[in-house]
């Protein structure tokens, strides 16, 4: 199978229970207010069953943990278990790694031996959830060698259904989600793909505006349902930005099946559905391969 006979490439995926460490227990209160919030299944896949959901219904995927260690405690599921199983399963799935930035240069390092041991092929950040701002100097260690490799980076944008309920909203700051806070990255890092991950909701047009301005910048729409997507997502979508939005479900919240269904009953073009669902994310990860 290659990646060009697949029916759909999710760019936005979760690993959430390691096949190598015990559940944390702080992950798990998290995990049970997003069950809520997102009404999914509380019971989470192995990575191992994510692979083989996904093979099972002939969609490539991007995979990630999220290292949120300084700012929520959790412990993380390790990158190169995440990275082992890509490798294993190079022609349905990519991984993607993710390092705190509060790491640093020790981070920075890490991030070179991940590409160059492993072969990760780019990286997650969660600014409200590793609580930092985006332009903090403190990242620009890892940006800089993201940059240097021209590899895409995700950057969670908009609201935050983790935490949401929590008390506290579980210690996340919702502010590090507005994508403009993104724009001096995407300014001062201009080899590094930036994508803004979900509708942006409630700076939507901030997104969008950054998408049609920067070369660099792209949008994930995962974690909604394209029915409730706000309406200029499609319009942009049908007009000036369809090479830039790229299809992503949030899984294990959001399924790729149900996403899929949504988005071909959303006001989404026939011209502009397989790029979204596939053709943009060929070019953004392979260079149109």
């Amino acid at each position: 199978m290659s990646w060009a006979d697949l029916v759909a490439i999710d760019i936005h995926t979760h690993a959430e229970v390691s096949c190598r460490q015990p559940h944390d227990p702080i992950q798990a209160e998290f995990e049970k207010a997003a069950t809520a919030y997102f009404k999914a299944e509380s019971k989470r896949p192995t990575i191992a069953e994510t692979i083989a959901y996904y093979r099972e219904k002939k969609i490539g995927f991007v995979m990630f943990t999220v290292d949120s260690e300084a700012g929520t405690g959790i412990r993380r599921i390790s990158n190169e278990e995440v990275a082992e199983a890509a490798a294993e399963n190079s022609d349905i799935m990519i991984a993607f790694a993710s390092i705190d930035p509060h790491k640093g240069k020790a981070g920075a390092l890490e991030a070179r031996r991940l590409i160059a041991d492993y072969g990760v092929k780019g990286f997650k950040f969660h600014p409200p959830i590793q609580n930092f701002h985006p332009y903090d100097r403190m990242a620009w260690p890892i940006y800089e060698v993201i940059a240097e490799h021209g590899l895409p980076a995700i950057f969670h944008t908009g609201h935050s259904g983790m935490g949401t309920g929590m008390k506290g909203g579980g210690g996340i700051r919702l502010k590090y989600g507005q994508p403009i806070l993104v724009d001096d990255v995407a300014v001062d890092f201009p080899d590094m793909k930036i994508i803004l991950a979900h509708p942006s909701w409630p700076w939507t047009d901030e997104a969008l505006s950054m998408a049609l301005h920067k070369p660099n910048v792209f949008i994930d729409l995962s974690g909604w349902s394209p029915k409730y997507f706000p309406p200029q997502i499609a319009r942009y979508a049908n007009t000036q930005l369809g090479g830039k939005f790229l299809f992503g479900s949030d899984f294990p919240l959001i399924t790729p099946e149900k996403w899929i269904s949504a988005f071909n009953e959303a006001g989404f073009r026939e011209e502009v559905r397989e790029p979204i669902l596939k053709g943009n994310a060929l070019k953004l990860l392979f260079g149109g391969k």
